[in-house]
């Protein structure tokens, strides 16, 4: 069963124990930051109590679809567990929307039940580099480079974009997933929940001790990850509805209104714990 069908047949449980809200809104980002060329990179779904959930918007065209369709995708008061299975179901845009919806109702259920996760002190998700250890890197997150070549770890990040592949003066950019096999650690984006990458990412490490999975859209339910050898799951935790939502829509840094969290694999209570609270 694929993590999507796995994580909807989950909510679809909280689902049946406690109603959810509706939908409230869609909140996307700009097109275009002001003052400059840089787009947002992620759009957030309310619901009517106020539980958000993010979901990338820069695969292909999703933000520019988003933004030229949203105002008749009827989404204000629509079933938010109907529009959570387009994740499984949908492709593109409705995907997206799936997975922004599956997210704000996993807000929802964690505040219903009291959990919250611990905040992440470690922006790297605890991968603690070693020198001489191999780490792999999915995605290229250029602000934690320097985070782990300074520690004299060999670091190789794979990516899709061929126009970034070659050696750099302290790293390797690769379009090879399969290098991943000899990583002892590896730190992946959760773009790899939409773009169709998950377990084939994941089939090649197997063999690392540590697997952390980052990135604001990394609100989900994380017992299919940790079933799937991911160790580690770390995302924002929204606390200022009002900041956040004004701040992403004028394009500007959320970050003030965020914190990150981390959830370990040994720590977490487990969905269905969890769902005994309600």
């Amino acid at each position: 069963m694929s993590f999507a069908q796995e994580y909807i047949d989950q909510l679809k449980r909280f689902a049946a124990r406690s109603a959810p809200p509706r939908v409230r809104a869609l909140h996307l980002p700009p097109r275009h930051v002001p003052g400059g060329d840089n787009r947002g990179e992620f759009c957030a779904l309310e619901l009517e109590d106020g539980s958000l959930g993010m979901s990338y918007v820069l695969l292909g065209n999703t933000l520019d679809e988003l933004h030229e369709g949203h105002e008749r995708f009827g989404l204000a008061g629509a079933d938010a567990l109907d529009l959570a299975q387009r994740y499984v179901r949908g492709d593109g845009i409705v995907r997206t929307l799936g997975f922004a919806a599956a997210n704000s109702l996993t807000r929802c259920f964690f505040d219903r039940t009291g959990y919250l996760p611990d905040t992440s002190a470690d922006s790297i998700g605890q991968l603690n580099p070693q020198a001489a250890e191999r780490i792999g890197m999915v995605g290229l997150f250029t602000p934690l480079i320097e985070r782990i070549v300074k520690s004299g770890a060999e670091l190789i990040v794979v990516e899709l974009k061929s126009r970034l592949i070659g050696d750099r003066e302290r790293y390797r950019v690769t379009l090879d997933a399969g290098e991943l096999d000899s990583c002892s650690k590896v730190i992946t984006t959760s773009t790899l929940l939409l773009n169709d990458t998950l377990d084939n990412v994941l089939s090649h490490c197997r063999h690392a001790q540590w697997v952390a999975m980052i990135g604001p859209s990394a609100g989900c339910l994380p017992d299919a990850l940790f079933s799937r050898g991911v160790t580690l799951v770390g995302g924002s935790w929204i606390h200022n509805r009002e900041g956040f939502l004004d701040s992403l829509r004028r394009g500007e840094p959320t970050t003030i209104y965020t914190r990150k969290f981390a959830i370990a694999a040994a720590d977490y209570p487990g969905f269905e714990r969890l769902l005994a609270r309600l």
